[in-house]
């Protein structure tokens, strides 16, 4: 009889304490955030990632009723970035603006001092946005085609800038080499911003970068689009051929936004996080913003970002082997 006794208060006295660390919990998301949260990007200001990031934050902070400082922490495709916030205290109060990269990384680099999966817990995924063939004005061309057939004639002589190695910039440049037979040289920036520059000012003959950096560039006519990277004509830039219209298909490729937060957050931290960041993506005003700059808003569950984010490295493991890429 003792011994069924102290069994049954021992699993009384588990459920007790399994009860209270779940009330601790709630409790602790009821208050957050009593200070600020720090958003971590892993680019330079001026790109697409910072722009939807500061864009979130203001929305996030008001319905959050906080206050939301973005850092840019950029450098090797993302990784300084995303490692620093793996190793910081799973509270809630630090959070890393992810992108593409995030699935790209496991499999570009053989080491790396995180791991995309096991060190983060989804938070929300909340915009996409394909890439743009972009190149120089001064480039004596109009077209997808007549771009291929310049740099044939050019071998060995065109080079390519992106927002960093790794990034669905450089492995859209190495699977448009790939798909087209042309050859070219990748030259890494830290940022889509510098990237940008380097096309503009021709010390890069082109590059694939996302609408949202892009956008006003392209408008004022400082940069020259040739496709666009997505399976259908996108609402931002209509007049833009898609890569498949030009003749070059299984180039569909571009980045989206998420939100992550180090591994060990409080279950209910997150889904206060997600609830709030979906509110924030269904606001009209913001929502069209997202749209205008050439992203498509998502409002999606952490259950539904774990899985696109499997899926996800899927993919690009097979774009990263098929295309030969590597990091410089």
């Amino acid at each position: 009889m003792k011994s069924i006794r102290a069994t049954l208060a021992s699993a009384v006295l588990g459920l007790s304490l399994l009860s209270g660390a779940a009330c601790a919990q709630t409790s602790a998301a009821d208050k957050y955030p009593d200070h600020p949260i720090k958003l971590v990007v892993g680019y330079t200001p001026g790109g697409g990632n910072d722009v939807a990031a500061r864009l979130l934050a203001k929305e996030l902070a008001t319905i959050l009723q906080g206050n939301i400082v973005v850092e840019n922490r950029p450098g090797a495709g993302t990784n300084i970035g995303a490692a620093y916030v793996a190793r910081s205290a799973p509270d809630g109060y630090t959070l890393s603006l992810s992108s593409t990269a995030l699935a790209v990384n496991k499999t570009l680099y053989k080491k790396l001092d995180y791991d995309a999966v096991k060190d983060f817990d989804p938070v929300a995924i909340f915009a996409e946005a394909p890439n743009l063939l972009l190149i120089n004005p001064k480039l004596p061309v109009k077209s997808v085609s007549e771009f291929i057939a310049y740099a044939k004639k050019h071998p060995g002589k065109l080079n390519f800038s992106s927002a960093g190695s790794g990034s669905t910039q450089h492995l859209s440049g190495e699977l448009f080499k790939k798909l087209t037979g042309i050859e070219a040289t990748h030259v890494p920036y830290k940022g889509s911003a510098p990237a940008l520059t380097a096309v503009i000012s021709g010390e890069a003959d082109f590059s694939f970068i996302n609408i949202p950096s892009s956008k006003q560039l392209i408008e004022s006519g400082q940069i020259r689009a040739l496709a666009i990277t997505a399976a259908k004509r996108f609402p931002a830039v209509p007049n833009i051929p898609t890569m498949a219209e030009e003749g070059v298909k299984g180039m569909e490729v571009g980045t989206w936004y998420s939100i992550v937060a180090p591994a060990g957050t409080p279950k209910p931290i997150i889904e206060k996080l997600n609830k709030s960041i979906n509110k924030a993506m269904e606001e009209p005003e913001l929502r069209q913003r997202f749209v205008d700059l050439g992203m498509a808003p998502m409002a999606e569950s952490p259950a539904f970002f774990k899985k696109y984010l499997a899926d996800e490295i899927a993919r690009w493991r097979t774009i990263v082997e098929e295309s030969h890429a590597s990091v410089d």
